[in-house]
């Protein structure tokens, strides 16, 4: 993903270029994205996902998954 950071004049960041193409792509992984159906997390879900990584962490550890590299991750989108 080829990002461009757009800055203020005193060098803050204050938004982020993505790309039509990248735009794209990511509006077909995330389908709300676009309908605005966003909605923040419980912090049940929070705290079920957080428990579910360390799961794979342990089970990577012991050899039985194999973890994405954050390259993979990005790739995905």
């Amino acid at each position: 993903m080829n990002l461009q950071y757009l800055t203020d004049n005193k060098g803050n960041t204050t938004g982020v270029y993505v790309p039509i193409q990248d735009w794209e792509k990511m509006k077909q992984y995330f389908k709300s994205i676009e309908k605005g159906e966003y909605q923040e997390p419980t912090k049940t879900e929070i705290l079920q996902s957080i428990k579910d990584a360390l799961h794979e962490v342990e089970l990577h550890k012991q050899g039985k998954i194999k973890l994405k590299t954050i390259d993979d991750l990005i790739n995905e989108l």
